[in-house]
């Protein structure tokens, strides 16, 4: 019976076009592990090769990784480079096991948005838009940077800011930008921004924590200050 390669299966069983769909968790050791080498041999693909080597590890990685790389190469198919890369990703899968998940720093204040940005905001001479995506616990996820202006102001793309936070799942905002002249004031602009993203977070359900304006040594809140 012929055989079918990988790329001649449906494309929702292929490994890679499975774990863009579903996820990395979503597959097998054996499809990670076909993913990894690329390809099997004339006699096999990749999938039912990883599914042999697993198969006589008893399914266990942690004897998978054990094995030496001239253990590795003696399957048909695999050669060096293929061991290698196997070897590569069980040791990486151990080392994972013994880092501490890392800290996400709590930003549910006005003074932890600004001592966590402040360091790469005090020297700036233009402005910048800062956008902090948070967990329902104030964890940060992710910061991302909107924007990059003038002196006195920059362009804000709301519609930006509510992808870019739907796409990380983030339950909480809050944003911040500099004002390199040193005031504190918050401008016209400002106001009218920040209103507009209340607004635009409301409609999309996501807590809007605060706009912090930072300059180098202080900062405002326009939670502190009850306008949100």
């Amino acid at each position: 019976m012929h055989k079918l390669s990988i790329n001649q299966w449906a494309e929702e069983d292929r490994p890679r076009e499975k774990l863009m769909r579903l996820g990395a968790s979503a597959l097998s050791d054996a499809e990670l592990l076909a993913i990894l080498v690329g390809s099997g041999s004339t006699k096999e693909d990749a999938l039912t090769l990883m599914k042999r080597i697993l198969a006589d590890c008893n399914n266990n990685l942690n004897t998978l990784g054990k094995m030496t790389l001239r253990q590795l190469c003696e399957y048909n198919g695999v050669g060096e480079a293929k061991a290698i890369t196997i070897l590569a990703a069980c040791e990486l899968g151990k080392r994972r096991q013994m880092e501490s998940p890392e800290e996400r720093p709590d930003l549910g204040t006005a003074t932890r948005i600004y001592n966590h940005m402040h360091p790469m905001m005090q020297d700036l001479d233009v402005e910048e838009f800062w956008l902090l995506l948070m967990n329902q616990n104030y964890r940060l996820i992710k910061k991302v940077r909107i924007s990059h202006g003038g002196i006195t102001e920059v362009a804000v793309d709301i519609r930006i800011i509510m992808r870019e936070a739907v796409l990380a799942n983030a339950t909480i905002i809050a944003v911040c930008h500099n004002h390199p002249s040193g005031s504190l004031r918050p401008s016209q602009q400002d106001n009218q921004l920040t209103n507009n993203l209340k607004s635009a977070c409301d409609v999309m359900r996501i807590h809007f924590l605060d706009h912090v304006i930072i300059t180098d040594g202080y900062y405002f809140s326009y939670h502190e200050s009850g306008r949100l």
